[in-house]
């Protein structure tokens, strides 16, 4: 059976250190031979095999991971082990999904929840200043309304010929 390169890097990462869990406790949770994964040890440490940092599951975008665990939540328990070698991840994997995406989605809330701060504020001096300049108008055309009677008055003109 052909395993993916995901799969047999996190095969590898369980056997080596800081998990150093043995190869048999290994093979039978993971399904894989011991005779398989002895020899993978061994074509990592002559240098023909080399593990990622991340791997194929780290570098998923967020759709992916989100299509995945909506995927997973449809496997029965007995095929949950086959999907999980099929897409190339270990169930710690999944648990790492759904916290990168609740931290996500709790980001993108903090940050709507600033942007609509901000526009609330941009708001109401928006329309402080409407008023100022509503008040700035009236008072204008009072002081107009003032000067056209002051000079009708003082020029002979009526009320009636100023406007």
């Amino acid at each position: 059976m052909k395993y993916t390169k995901t799969f047999r890097e996190s095969v590898l990462r369980k056997v080596l250190p800081p998990e150093n869990r043995s190869v048999s406790s290994v093979s039978k949770e993971m399904g894989v031979a011991v005779v398989t994964i002895n020899s993978w040890l061994a074509k990592l440490k002559n240098g023909t095999l080399t593990l990622e940092e991340d791997g194929a599951a780290g570098s998923r975008n967020a759709n992916e991971k989100l299509n995945l665990l909506l995927e997973y939540q449809k496997v029965t328990a007995e095929n949950e082990g086959e999907w999980l070698r099929q897409n190339g991840l270990h169930s710690e994997h999944l648990t790492l999904f759904k916290q990168e995406l609740s931290e996500i989605v709790a980001n993108k809330s903090d940050e709507k929840d600033k942007r609509i701060k901000e526009l609330e504020k941009k708001l109401k001096e928006a329309e402080k200043e409407i008023l100022r300049k509503n008040d700035a108008l009236a008072e204008m055309a009072a002081i107009m309304m003032l000067k056209k009677k002051l000079d009708s008055k003082y020029h002979g003109i009526t009320d009636e010929d100023a406007k």
